[in-house]
């Protein structure tokens, strides 16, 4: 069992930039894929980014290239992801989650057996 806990959301405006952070307890994760996904109101779970933790190759969502990065620490079993040049179409809950086991980061929600609870980021115009 993974317990995800994210902090560092907040009220920006458009442009500016906002860290957040997922700490992860329960169990090492260098077997597991740590993804970022959000979900503004009205709409689904959208993919975000993933980092595979034994080698830390990323992935990103068209929406994120260039503006977001993902990465972990590994002594502190944290993921961050960076986010700058935040734009109003970026607010949503994000919500870290766990692939167990995986090799390759999907970019389906579904692929991910553990969930944090969500932080709000909103961006205003």
């Amino acid at each position: 069992q993974v317990q995800l806990v994210e902090s560092g959301g907040g009220l920006v405006q458009a442009g500016d930039s906002l860290s957040l952070t997922c700490a992860a307890s329960g169990r090492p994760l260098s077997n597991y894929v740590m993804g970022w996904f959000r979900q503004a109101p009205g709409k689904g779970r959208e993919f975000v980014a993933a980092i595979i933790w034994a080698d830390r190759t990323t992935v990103y969502a068209d929406s994120a290239k260039g503006r977001f990065t993902i990465s972990r620490d590994n002594l502190k079993n944290t993921v961050y992801l960076q986010m700058s040049s935040l734009k109003p179409e970026d607010t949503a809950v994000y919500y870290c989650a766990a692939d167990r086991g995986s090799s390759r980061a999907s970019y389906n929600s579904q692929a991910y057996d553990y969930w944090g609870q969500g932080t709000q980021v909103t961006v205003s115009s």
